[in-house]
């Protein structure tokens, strides 16, 4: 089976890293952007609508102009004439700024007064008048064509330049674009301070990270003006917490292996050195027997400091599952039969003709129930030559609430003053059997009480059967059929 290993990340150079927008400017660019984009849709519409209703004016007032000099045209047919004056005319149509021009015309299009071949622009609809943008003498103008029906038919074409409407658009657009530029550039300026002080915190935390020495996994300082600076602080404490605690087990593992190897050890050289000088075969097997005897205490204190690893390691993301505890209890009894047998205890289980199925993880399950069938058989042994009886029990007390399950193993031995049964958890510490036999580190216990709180489980000592012994307990809470199935 082939194992795909993902892509490293490309190294982060001075040259990508300059290449790389700041998150000041790309904060700046995505407001001032949409922002701008919007302002220039509302002024392009704004303007729009303000021209068309100035339109509207000059319109009505071209419009105006040339029902005042309809009103004076009379006559009918080929008598049609204009009564107005030329200075009359000039007074009608004065305008200081634009150029007007004008025409009457006969329904055959012939002039009656006016300007010569300024012509009519044909009107679409039936209305009586119709404005149009023209062009005469060169000059782009805006007219009204004026249509009077009846007898006297005529039509009165009005046009002026457009001077005041293009400069009306042009003062329209500079007054109301020019201060909202203004303004936009007053907000990009105010808008890169205000982001750059609330991402202020967020630079003083990487200046932070970046002097901080590899071995320091002290928390960061997380007072910042915002939320999101503050939780990324928080969340970067926590990982240096669970660094520092990896770390911390780490140093503790190799301090315990370092301590605790070194004694058995130190006796595997003094009995080979012994032997060695001496030159009997039964010598040679004595010191051989101690060599093993010290080897199996090396290896079995190594394998109980791996388990204290292994119980540090799964405080975080334990995995929970189905556990068949009658299965489990089965098999460990099972698996210290021939050494029970070979110590002369009678090991047995009870509790366990009925399946039962628990919410826990496998593996410190069968760590707890190992380490106390191996205290057990090694310290639960009776002192006046009675047979010596290792029980493993398993009880469900459904009465409480929340349910009760108690993993139990039991013994008749010498049992443990109540006085040293707090300190019994605790590692490197052993019981007065342990300190008269000179067996173990006293790290069994600790390691199951570590499993247990683990599993949100409850570790406890109380008197054996009948009062005699010791009963070491796991209690495991739990709501009516939620961890514990019993079929």
């Amino acid at each position: 089976m082939s194992t795909t290993l993902p892509k490293a990340a490309p190294p982060v150079t001075a040259a990508s890293l300059a290449r790389t927008p700041s998150l000041r400017s790309r904060v700046v660019k995505h407001v001032m952007l949409p922002l701008a984009l919007t302002w220039l849709v509302g002024t392009f519409v704004t303007v729009s609508i303000a021209n068309y209703f100035a339109q509207q004016a000059f319109d009505r007032s071209l419009l105006d102009d040339a029902y005042s000099v309809a009103a004076n045209v009379k006559g009918e047919g080929a008598s049609l004439e204009l009564i107005l004056s030329p200075r009359e005319i000039n007074h009608v149509l004065f305008d200081k700024v634009e150029t007007v021009f004008f025409a009457v015309l006969r329904p055959d299009g012939t002039l009656v007064a006016g300007h010569p071949g300024l012509r009519a622009a044909p009107q679409a609809h039936a209305t009586p008048y119709e404005f149009s943008d023209t062009v005469y003498q060169g000059l782009s103008l805006r007219s009204v064509s004026l249509t009077r029906h009846g007898s006297n038919e005529f039509q009165v074409v009005l046009a002026q330049t457009r001077l005041s409407r293009d400069g009306m658009l042009q003062r329209l657009l500079v007054y109301s674009i020019a201060p909202q530029v203004l303004l936009l550039i007053l907000l990009a300026v105010w808008l890169r301070r205000a982001i750059q002080t609330d991402l202020e915190p967020l630079a003083q935390l990487q200046r932070a990270v970046d002097k901080r020495p590899a071995h320091d996994l002290t928390a960061f300082p997380t007072e910042a003006s915002t939320r999101d600076v503050q939780r990324l602080a928080q969340a970067l404490n926590a990982l240096l917490g669970r660094i520092q605690t990896s770390v911390q087990a780490q140093r503790e593992f190799a301090g315990n292996v370092a301590h605790e190897l070194r004694t058995p050890l130190a006796g595997i050289r003094a009995l080979a050195e012994y032997g060695l000088a001496r030159r009997e075969p039964e010598v040679w097997h004595q010191q051989l027997q101690g060599v093993l005897s010290s080897e199996a205490r090396a290896t079995h204190m190594v394998d109980q400091l791996l388990a204290l690893a292994l119980a540090d390691e799964t405080r975080e993301g334990l995995k929970l599952e189905t556990v068949v505890l009658d299965k489990v209890v089965r098999d460990a009894v099972l698996r210290f039969l021939p050494r029970a047998d070979a110590a002369g205890v009678d090991l047995g289980a009870r509790g366990i003709d009925t399946p039962l199925s628990l919410q826990a993880n496998p593996t410190l399950i069968d760590g707890i129930l190992n380490n106390l069938i191996d205290n057990a058989l090694r310290y639960g042994k009776p002192a006046h030559g009675e047979l010596a009886r290792v029980t493993v029990a398993v009880t469900v007390d459904s009465a409480e609430s929340p349910h009760k399950l108690t993993l139990s193993v039991i013994d008749n031995g010498p049992g443990i003053p109540r006085a040293q049964q707090r300190t019994l958890s605790q590692r490197w510490v052993r019981g007065s059997a342990g300190q008269r036999l000179a067996h173990g580190a006293g790290l069994g216990l600790a390691i199951v009480g570590q499993y247990a709180q683990s599993l949100g489980a409850l570790l406890q000592f109380d008197a054996g059967d009948e009062g005699q012994g010791l009963r070491a307990s796991v209690v495991f809470g739990f709501n009516p059929g939620d961890e514990v199935a019993q079929t």
